[in-house]
């Protein structure tokens, strides 16, 4: 079996989580390769209900090793307090089954004040930040100016390194923004606190990657986020800042030698976005609270409530393109059991024409939605389990959203269980 990268296809919350978890069974490694601690992966599992942010998804399975690469944002902090809930229920996060890069960075105390001081500084123009401080970080981390994990292990030299970094941030806190600088005191507490206690998971995980790639072991590759988040190709400025494509995968993970054989690409059944930016096929009112109710559509690092939509198609056929998608995992077909006619963004109408391209970011806001119908099987889908249990309207809708991002879809989600899925092949 070839290596493999999931990702998400749209605007994120797409269900990357779940698939992670399902298909770990058939890999030896999942790598979390990029983002930080404001993903939120939910799996649903014999073991529970977990809402991860950090800790790779593959962590509930026996015998795989998970890897977080030098291209995440790493949080010492909320992944120990991750690593502390994620044990209370009965999960095991040992050195083991758990690795982080001594190449990653360290995502500091600041970052997440700066964050927050940022979006308060910009108002009503803010980009709808989780305030996990994950855009100060990334800008940090470009300026060379943030702390390796592996650097734990030389204290003289980590104590001057976070000293000088603190003299330059401390100018900015309370120059730019007027707040309150660090101290040495404040750093050693958290160095005690949260470092200490991942210590022990870090290692040089790039050379233990190219010695299991050399044994033939399988890796997975899991991305944050979705195509529409992406740095460079998302919808900037309402972007996440890294790449979430798979192509950044083997840079991220620590493995640039990694060939990926297939990209399975994340899609939900209908549309979602947490934060800012345009959204052409938002619904509003009475019809977006009811879908959003049903499919409970709530941010599961921030709680906020989605923006919801019909599943847009000249996004999502971007959004494959953008990753080089061979195969598609729909989710959350289920959730759309309730309506008698389903809708889809099937174009947008642009300057008085209709596309079917995704638009430069700066035409988003002109864009306007063409929305077409599809009749709706109004009965219980999760129960079914072969692409012949589906009734007849649900494969009508599956098949056309195939055909029209021209991928094909192998995966149809009916349930947030492990087992609630059928595999076309």
């Amino acid at each position: 079996m070839s290596n493999c990268a999931i990702v998400g296809i749209n605007w994120g919350d797409e269900g990357k989580g779940r698939m992670v978890d399902l298909l770990t069974e058939n890999y030896d490694i999942v790598v979390r390769f990029q983002g930080g601690g404001n993903a939120g992966h939910t799996v649903v599992n014999e073991k529970g209900k977990f809402a991860l942010h950090l800790l790779p998804s593959g962590i509930f399975r026996d015998g795989v090793v998970n890897v977080l690469g030098n291209g995440v944002a790493l949080d010492p902090e909320n992944l120990w307090t991750e690593i502390q809930d994620v044990m209370s229920k009965g999960v095991a996060v040992t050195p083991d089954n758990l690795m982080i890069s001594d190449r990653a960075s360290l995502l500091l105390p600041w970052h997440r004040d700066l964050d927050g001081l940022e979006e308060a500084r910009l108002a009503d123009k803010k980009f709808g930040s989780t305030k996990q401080g994950i855009a100060p970080f990334y800008s940090d981390k470009y300026q060379k100016k943030t702390i390796l994990a592996g650097e734990l292990f030389y204290p003289e030299h980590l104590r001057a390194h976070l000293a000088d970094l603190m003299e330059w941030k401390n100018l900015i806190l309370t120059r730019v923004y007027g707040a309150e600088p660090y101290t040495m005191e404040m750093l050693d507490k958290w160095l005690s606190e949260f470092c200490e206690k991942i210590k022990p998971f870090v290692r040089d995980t790039g050379h233990w990657l190219r010695e299991a790639q050399a044994a033939g072991k399988n890796i997975l590759f899991e991305a944050q986020l979705g195509s529409l988040r992406d740095l460079d190709f998302g919808i900037h400025p309402y972007t996440t800042s890294s790449n979430t494509t798979a192509a950044f995968a083997p840079v991220g993970s620590g493995l640039p030698s990694a060939a990926i054989g297939s990209v399975i690409g994340v899609v939900k059944a209908y549309s979602t976005c947490v934060g800012e930016g345009p959204f052409v096929c938002e619904m509003f009112g009475d019809e977006a609270e009811e879908l959003r109710k049903a499919g409970f559509e709530y941010g599961a690092k921030t709680g906020r409530p989605r923006r919801v939509g019909p599943i847009d198609i000249v996004a999502t056929r971007y959004g494959v393109e953008v990753q080089a998608a061979t195969e598609i995992a729909l989710t959350k077909l289920d959730v759309l059991s309730y309506m008698d006619r389903i809708p889809v963004c099937t174009h947008y109408e642009l300057d008085g024409s209709l596309t079917d391209r995704f638009p430069f970011p700066a035409a988003l806001d002109g864009a306007k939605p063409v929305i077409e119908y599809f009749d709706g099987w109004k009965c219980d889908i999760s129960g079914a389990r072969t692409w012949e249990d589906l009734p007849e309207a649900a494969r009508r809708y599956v098949d056309y959203i195939e055909k029209a991002i021209g991928c094909p879809i192998t995966y149809i989600s009916v349930g947030p269980e492990r087992d609630s899925i059928i595999v076309r092949r």
